[in-house]
């Protein structure tokens, strides 16, 4: 079954698609350093990304200088909520520099 799921390569790349494991978002030789699951809150504009990769775990955020997202998405406010209670939402979009890309 696809399921809207998101991957961040180790270049920094913020991958989305509705695919049936967050492996088939990587493209051949590409190191993958979490993942999890997105869904658009189109009224707050906002793209909100949850959970995590049963591959390849949460995000590890602290390993990007910069986060590149697709140009279709620029404007758009980028939110990570965690899921336990020790961790606030990391505002991606406010923490990290983002690079748009077609």
């Amino acid at each position: 079954m696809t399921l809207p799921k998101f991957i961040i390569t180790i270049d920094g790349y913020l991958r989305l698609g509705m695919v049936n494991q967050h492996k088939d978002l990587l493209k051949p030789g590409e190191q993958c350093i979490g993942g999890g699951y997105y869904y658009f809150d189109y009224a707050s504009n906002r793209i909100l990304l949850e959970r995590s990769s049963y591959d390849f775990g949460r995000p590890k955020w602290h390993l990007l200088e910069v986060l590149k997202v697709p140009s279709a998405y620029r404007g758009m406010q980028i939110v990570y909520t965690y899921d336990d209670s020790y961790h606030d939402d990391f505002r991606v979009s406010e923490e990290l520099p983002i690079a748009y890309y077609d």
